[in-house]
């Protein structure tokens, strides 16, 4: 009798343990993410060494990748900075929300304006009971009604402008764009060990909280100047002697900037809330080849509308969702991440606008068939020569890329199934693919143009 109450005291004990395990597992499952998106500043396509660069020791970013979902066919909306970061944070084709081009401390040379009919995914994501936060580089505005603040963060820390003249300095033409909220700040230290810093600060500080978050964190590195510490330029220059200084400088710039996202992902595990944070990692456009980025065999880079201005790492880590280790050939756009957010914060509030970008959930969870096949869009409006205030632009569809790369350049039609490096022009050979990839591009420029890219006189007078 004694034997069979410690057997049943034993059984039950087990059932229980059982219950509030499988409780836990259910909590985890239903509980929404903390979402972490890292975006920095025209890092190529192959400056990881686990995209393919040979010289570089990226070890934080490297293991993001094994311990998640790697893109190879993503690609950005846009060639540079603004209409970039419109999309992630629209959804949609960048001239539908009114930044076709760089956003600029001049007016003359400023070519968007972030419309105010659009609403952003921190707005819709604060619906779904998320606390959003941007650390970094901003670029979509420096005025009312387009600061951070007023496109749905309920925090801002970091910089306004486009690009830093000095990473120590952190000034623009003379301007000092460094804010916490709206408070004008003057920190000291480089600007990747500050936004890091912030970054970290941010993530203990919610991590406390109930409410999930939406961290954006948007370091400007590396992007020129090309302004390392000089430590991690040593530490190039110890293990590649014979490197050119320039080069050497450009992959001191990556790997601190590696080591400074290492430091993030750190926290996320001190806190112990990695294993329920979404992390996703891109670039804003391809690498600038003139200061010593690396993009692979792609043609060309930042700037163009050919693959090496648009192609981008990307990688996506969610443990317990997204399988480690893996590797997607899927194509897809920064707009996508947009809805992708929103259904993975189960938010169920519809944006004014319709989007372009579609959900990338299947591919996360290893439904690649269930990718439906669709068309990507990409334009640039840019100031001086060769643009003059037009616009280039480029249409894949099918498998076929038309590219118009300059204004005054004329159309070239490629076969990215056979030609990945664009290397041989058949506009004339394949006059239908030519027509039909023509005509979707003109139907894009139109819808495009439904939406204003530059500030109203009724908006400008309206604003004290």
């Amino acid at each position: 009798m004694q034997k069979f109450f410690v057997r049943f005291g034993m059984t039950i004990v087990f059932l229980l343990t059982v219950q509030l395990f499988s409780a836990d597992a259910q909590e985890t499952s239903t509980k929404q993410p903390n979402i972490v998106m890292i975006l920095v500043d025209d890092l190529g396509y192959a400056d990881l060494a686990c995209y393919g660069n040979p010289d570089a020791l990226t070890p934080r970013l490297d293991t993001l990748a094994k311990e998640g979902l790697r893109f190879t066919m993503f690609r950005d909306n846009c060639s540079v900075c603004s209409p970039t970061r419109a999309a992630l944070l629209s959804g949609v084709v960048s001239d539908r929300s009114g930044v076709p081009g760089v956003i600029r401390t001049h007016a003359e040379n400023s070519w968007g304006y972030f419309s105010p009919n659009v609403d952003t995914l921190p707005q819709l994501l604060k619906t779904a009971g998320y606390h959003t936060g941007i650390v970094g580089k901003w670029h979509l505005g420096l005025e009312s009604p387009n600061l951070p603040n007023e496109r749905g963060f309920d925090f801002f820390h970091g910089f306004l402008g486009d690009m830093m003249d000095d990473y120590f300095t952190h000034l623009r033409h003379g301007n000092n764009y460094m804010r916490r909220n709206a408070e004008v700040i003057t920190p000291k230290g480089h600007a990747t060990d500050l936004f890091t810093d912030w970054a970290c600060e941010y993530i203990r500080d919610r991590a406390v909280k109930p409410e999930p978050f939406f961290l954006y964190l948007a370091y400007n590195a590396p992007h020129s100047p090309i302004q390392p510490r000089e430590d991690w330029l040593r530490r190039v220059q110890a293990r590649h002697p014979n490197m050119p200084e320039k080069k050497a400088k450009y992959l001191a710039l990556v790997e601190h900037m590696d080591h400074a996202i290492g430091q993030v992902l750190d926290v996320l595990e001190e806190t112990k809330i990695a294993d329920h944070t979404l992390v996703v990692f891109a670039s804003d456009n391809g690498g600038a080849l003139g200061f010593g980025a690396y993009n692979g065999k792609l043609r060309e880079g930042k700037g163009t509308m050919y693959e090496g201005g648009l192609r981008v790492p990307m990688m996506v880590r969610w443990r317990g969702k997204v399988t480690p280790n893996t590797e997607t050939a899927v194509d897809a756009a920064i707009a996508d991440l947009f809805p992708t957010f929103l259904e993975a914060a189960r938010c169920e509030t519809t944006p004014r606008q319709s989007l372009d970008g579609i959900s990338l959930m299947p591919a996360f969870l290893g439904r690649e068939s269930d990718m439906p096949k669709r068309d990507f869009y990409f334009v640039r409006r840019e100031g001086g020569a060769p643009f003059f205030g037009l616009t280039c632009e480029a249409v894949i569809s099918g498998g076929w890329k038309l590219v118009h790369n300059t204004p005054s350049s004329p159309f070239e039609l490629f076969d990215l199934s056979h030609d990945p490096y664009e290397t041989t022009d058949l506009a004339k050979r394949e006059p239908e693919q030519f027509r039909r990839l023509t005509r979707l591009l003109q139907l894009q420029i139109q819808r495009g143009g439904q939406v204003p890219w530059q500030r109203s006189e009724t908006e400008l007078h309206s604003v004290p």
